[in-house]
């Protein structure tokens, strides 16, 4: 198969040079499609195929690197495909094993509202604030309200990257219920570290401070990247980051005193992050988003 050959399905599939893979299953992005991405790679990395050395999911495509002295790209195209059929085929019986994880975020909070205020000459919106401009873009009549439809239902982390431990996460809801903002019309120079910012169709913490275009809308207190690994969830887990793929992300609203007090166990080092593992279904979300968002809730917070 040459690069770029089209199978019966909006499937593509590119070579990168003779060791990379890449897997485009749409153009577009939506959560049918990501729960494609996330049942092929759950499986590619359970049948550990010799030759596989990296799997890589993102939000509508994947990308495998491959050693060609064990495993020919064209070899592992096929097989990519055969998964990809026993996958599709059988997407009612798809559960993933995942965890739930709550994420503490201070929406309209001081820090990142300076920070916005200081670049309203990149914005669309000069005169008001990101969260202003969110609101009123999407249809809300407040912005109580837009933050209220924000922290309603949990995320889905369906990539990570852009810098080490940032994950684009896609919220769990019926496509018309998803929120929606463009990026700034030019980048900032300054985004504060733990800063939870929105673009397009995607919710972000920033893990370290530096440039970015995304809207700001609030300030997560606990850190999602740790290159010292000074906090527990980092050191028993050998890892600079938090997050991984596939997990899902419940960010919930607090106030400037509960900011303050995880600030601290983060300062003193005791800071652990919340989560429970589960057993995700996405036919039963596609069924039943509501529900099913329900049910994950009950099990983090009983």
């Amino acid at each position: 198969m040459s690069a770029g050959t089209e199978t019966d399905t909006e499937t593509r599939y590119d070579y990168g040079g003779d060791e990379f893979v890449y897997v485009e299953l749409s153009p577009a992005m939506s959560l049918p499609v990501h729960f494609t991405s996330l049942g092929i790679t759950r499986r590619l990395a359970e049948e550990a195929i010799p030759g596989v050395e990296e799997i890589a999911p993102s939000n509508a495509s994947y990308m495998v690197r491959v050693d060609p002295d064990r495993l020919h790209p064209r070899d592992l195209v096929r097989e990519l495909q055969r998964i990809e059929e026993e996958v599709g085929g059988h997407s009612d019986d798809l559960t993933v094993a995942t965890r739930i994880i709550d994420v503490p975020i201070m929406l309209n909070d001081p820090w990142t509202h300076e920070v916005l205020m200081k670049f309203r000459d990149r914005h669309q919106d000069p005169n008001g604030t990101d969260l202003d401009y969110g609101a009123r873009i999407n249809g809300y009549s407040s912005t109580e309200d837009f933050i209220d439809a924000l922290a309603a239902s949990p995320y889905l982390v369906t990539m990570m990257g852009f810098v080490p431990g940032l994950p684009w996460c896609f919220q769990l809801v019926p496509r018309e219920r998803q929120v929606e903002v463009p990026k700034y019309v030019r980048p900032r120079t300054e985004t504060p570290e733990r800063a939870f910012g929105f673009g397009g169709a995607f919710a972000v913490i920033y893990p370290v401070k530096g440039a970015g275009g995304y809207q700001l809308f609030g300030s997560a207190p606990a850190p999602i990247f740790d290159g010292e690994q000074r906090l527990p969830d980092f050191a028993e887990n050998d890892s600079v980051v938090f997050f991984k793929h596939g997990d899902v992300i419940n960010y919930r609203r607090v106030d400037q005193e509960e900011y303050d007090d995880v600030r601290a166990q983060v300062d003193a080092g005791t800071w652990r992050y919340s989560f429970k593992e589960l057993e995700f279904s996405p036919s039963r979300f596609l069924a039943d988003p509501d529900g099913t968002n329900a049910a994950m809730k009950e099990v983090l917070y009983g």
